[in-house]
């Protein structure tokens, strides 16, 4: 999947009333890494910078002077965006502002041509209720160096943030993947991993084959043929993840004391943050 992690910096709080856009950085995520391939814009916003925002960036009307204005980029950042889903810290700030410079060149909104928006603020307020989100908090809880991060820039908080969803999205797929399955260190090294690439395969080379079958010769029996070889082969990956399901052989840690403990002052905080509608509460817990 292609994602892109985007922060912009701007004039003020409020495109409506005129503010614009004046940094632009995206960091390119293909399969969760880094690719190299980004883009950073200084943009000439053609208006006043608010004393507020120039103390949270930095930057001046006279280093922008020379920059070109988001018109002159438009094109380039289109063709970049499309079709990528977009990774944003608190993205109706970001959307607004690039919405409106959309807009003044009779483009669509952002959400029209990317591939999908993650608010890693939503997330962030999901995965810890009641703590403070904000990008920084977020770098000190998740252990991500922010140690240069002196000044808000866009480029520089978009790299932050891609370290940041990266942790926040950190989880059992990530165990699967680690996990050493076979003599080659991978699920393909063993006969299990064998066997569901074979299941896989199987279901989808017969789905495929049926179809050809029945759309190329004119059978009438030819949709009925596809219809039992994609469910010979849906049996076959059901099989085969059951197989490899069975040598997950994952060690079971019980909790000790001071574990407990911690788990218990963590459930307080929560409860005194939801007003007593924590949902491990609510639910059954699974014997200590």
């Amino acid at each position: 999947m292609r994602q892109i992690v985007l922060d912009t910096e701007t004039t003020g709080l409020s495109p409506a009333n005129g503010d614009r856009i004046i940094e632009i950085g995206c960091i390119e995520l293909l399969g969760r890494k880094p690719s190299g391939n980004n883009r950073h814009y200084y943009l000439n916003p053609e208006c006043e910078i608010h004393a507020e925002a120039q103390r949270v960036h930095g930057l001046t009307l006279d280093f922008l002077a020379d920059k070109p204005k988001f018109a002159e980029v438009a094109a380039d950042l289109l063709d970049y965006l499309a079709g990528a889903e977009l990774i944003i810290h608190n993205a109706p700030f970001d959307l607004g502002f690039l919405d409106a410079e959309w807009q003044r060149l009779g483009h669509g909104p952002t959400r029209q041509l990317a591939g999908g928006v993650i608010d890693t603020l939503l997330m962030a307020k999901e995965i810890y209720p009641g703590k403070r989100n904000g990008l920084d908090a977020l770098c000190e809880r998740l252990g991500v160096d922010n140690s240069g991060r002196k000044l808000h820039g866009a480029l520089l908080d978009a790299e932050l943030l891609a370290d940041v969803y990266i942790c926040l999205t950190r989880g059992q797929d990530s165990l699967l993947m680690e996990l050493d399955l076979g003599a080659a260190g991978s699920p393909m090294g063993s006969p299990m991993g064998s066997a569901a690439a074979a299941g896989v395969n199987g279901g989808q080379n017969g789905s495929q084959k049926g179809s050809a079958h029945g759309s190329q010769s004119g059978h009438p029996n030819g949709s009925s043929h596809a219809a039992g070889a994609a469910a010979s082969g849906a049996q076959a990956d059901a099989a085969a993840a059951h197989d490899w399901a069975a040598h997950l052989a994952l060690p079971l840690l019980r909790a000790n004391e001071l574990e407990l403990q911690a788990h218990e002052a963590l459930l307080l905080e929560l409860d005194r943050a939801s007003k007593g509608q924590t949902v491990w509460r609510r639910s059954v817990a699974p014997q200590q």
